[in-house]
């Protein structure tokens, strides 16, 4: 299984120490991943950044440095600006989709990554669904002949459950709409993850990880002379370290047909902080993780 790192990873977002696009393919290169998920927003990868002559220099880039763009990392929600409809944001979103599906065509990458959408006040939970669904078809129709398929992520949205991310690639009906299925959600929700790698595997085209521990939280409540619990802090660690079953469920994903990527991402605050020396560490046990594999 090939591995690819998220740009996102390196790029300053949560205070981390950041480095430019081509220092982080860079970087993938000099770690030994074979590609990169290029986070298509600035400081990285941003539409609007992405020119035809910067867009032809990171080409030379990747292929300078051995290294593919295995992911476009989108960045979608299908249901924001429902509170005004005279703004046509999921038509923008369309279009944005369209453009990503045509820089990863000209990068040679053949999935370009998007989300859901939030659960607002203005549509009801189905309402909600069948506003993505309908989104989310037209953006695979309009890619369709780009050679790109479209992979949905169980992400922080109205798609975060596997059951329902399985229900809307099912209603969307398109052979280039998969999904870019994850663990660490379906791991904080309680679910089997190795159950739902099994039954999502045929779907899957890419999968990131990333690794954590969960800290008990607790507000005191002097009338009571007790506690209350509250939610639990959700801290990034080393691959391996954390309550994640990755073993399990990239076996099940394999033995379920899975061919993709295996991604990293490093997406929230460390342990141990945001310096260079420690985001290395991290991907360098990553890569041996996948690599026991």
């Amino acid at each position: 299984m090939k591995t690819c790192i998220h740009t996102v990873s390196y790029s300053g977002t949560w205070g981390q120490s950041a480095l430019s696009l081509e220092d982080t393919i860079d970087k993938a290169a000099e770690l030994g991943f074979d590609g990169i998920m290029l986070m298509a927003k600035r400081p990285h990868g941003s539409v609007l950044d992405l020119t035809p002559d910067r867009l032809g220099a990171i080409k030379a880039r990747l292929e300078l440095r051995g290294v593919t763009c295995a992911c476009i990392a989108g960045y979608t929600n299908f249901t924001a600006g429902s509170d005004h409809r005279d703004v046509p944001l999921v038509e923008m979103q369309i279009d944005h989709v369209t453009k990503l599906a045509k820089i990863a065509s000209e990068l040679g990458c053949g999935v370009v990554r998007i989300f859901t959408g939030y659960e607002v006040d203005e549509l009801s939970f189905p309402a909600a669904l069948d506003q993505c669904v309908e989104a989310i078809s037209e953006c695979a129709d309009r890619v369709a002949d780009l050679g790109v398929t479209l992979g949905v992520q169980n992400h922080h949205d109205i798609g975060a459950g596997w059951e329902t991310i399985r229900e809307i690639i099912g209603a969307v009906d398109r052979p280039n709409c998969k999904a870019c299925f994850d663990a660490w959600a379906p791991t904080l929700q309680g679910a089997d993850i190795v159950l739902a790698a099994r039954e999502m595997a045929s779907l899957t085209v890419h999968t990131t990880a990333a690794d954590y521990i969960t800290l008990r939280r607790y507000a005191y409540q002097p009338p009571l002379v007790n506690y209350m619990e509250q939610a639990p802090y959700v801290q990034a660690v080393p691959i391996g370290e954390g309550i994640i079953d990755y073993e399990g469920f990239v076996r099940a994903l394999v033995k379920g047909g899975y061919e993709g990527y295996l991604g990293y991402e490093m997406c929230s605050p460390l342990r141990g902080g945001g310096t260079i020396e420690n985001l290395d560490a991290y991907a360098r046990k990553f890569l041996e993780f996948a690599a026991s594999l």
